[in-house]
């Protein structure tokens, strides 16, 4: 009995510390969506998650010292809820980050992104006026665009082939200049000429401004490159989120396992069947 007991409660320990890298996703996220990303709801689900597993993990690690079978059931049921919470989270994650790319661009290093290879739930929310005014504010707030400048010899702007050699995060491709496409000549990486007219047919071409508060925030390219830099931050916190879902789901059935082990004890019946699912056979339990 007292070895069960210490294998739930360092079941339950274990559980606590698997809790602080998804909480700490969460955090990375919330970071990222005052920061950079300035998508300011995506990361309540994963800390939520994370806190839920913390507290859960305490009541069963406090269930498994003073062999409290109320808390240890509460234990094994909050967390048969919270990994599928998390199972769910992590599919929703693919699945509305699932389409789009940003497409190469000839003798350019860096990408260009386009909102139409962009499609579901998070582009529909993204492209939302309601929406992206406030994400368009945040981005424009972060001066992601200001930061990308660099300077040569007191003051000279970076020539336009070093220029097209650097890898451009997707805010900086989408936001901040105009797409090839347009043909503007490269003054520096925030202002661009037109020269005689607008040689693209792209309608970002003509919502372009060299007005440093406008830019390219009102061009579908820069709400692209949001749901890129959405993409890549999301699939490096799933990567996270699944090792820690294949360590709690082993963590469980231990648990599982050690807890019915001290039915059987206190039953006082033998190895095998409890008289539990002897009289009740149909019923679901631990």
């Amino acid at each position: 009995m007292r070895t069960s007991n210490h294998l739930i409660g360092l079941v339950n320990f274990l559980t606590f510390l698997a809790s602080i890298p998804i909480l700490g996703g969460g955090i990375w996220l919330s970071s990222r969506a005052n920061n950079t990303d300035c998508l300011k709801f995506l990361q309540w689900p994963l800390i939520v998650i994370g806190v839920s597993i913390m507290v859960v993990s305490l009541a069963g690690f406090a269930g498994a010292c003073y062999r409290n079978t109320f808390l240890m059931y509460l234990y094994l049921w909050a967390m048969f809820f919270i990994i599928a919470a998390l199972i769910g989270f992590i599919i929703f994650a693919y699945a509305v980050t699932d389409k789009g790319s940003g497409r190469p661009v000839m003798n350019r290093v860096y990408s260009e992104y386009h909102l139409q290879d962009y499609s579901g739930w998070l582009e529909e929310r993204v492209a939302s006026q309601s929406y992206w005014s406030k994400i368009s504010s945040c981005i424009r707030d972060s001066h992601v665009c200001g930061k990308m400048r660099r300077t040569y010899n007191g003051g000279i702007p970076e020539p336009v082939e070093m220029f097209n050699l650097r890898r451009l995060s997707p805010l900086e491709s989408g936001c901040c200049k105009p797409p090839t496409e347009c043909g503007y000549t490269y003054l520096n990486e925030t202002m661009w000429n037109p020269g005689s007219g607008i040689v693209g047919s792209d309608p970002d071409c003509g919502r372009w401004s060299n007005y440093q508060q406008q830019l390219c925030y009102n061009c579908n390219s820069c709400k692209a490159g949001v749901l890129a830099s959405l993409k890549k931050s999301w699939r490096k916190v799933s990567v996270i989120n699944i090792v820690i879902l294949i360590i709690l789901v082993i963590m469980y059935m231990v648990a599982i396992a050690a807890f019915r082990h001290n039915k059987r004890i206190d039953n006082d019946e033998p190895y095998g069947e409890t008289r539990m699912e002897k009289s009740q056979p149909s019923r679901i339990h631990f």
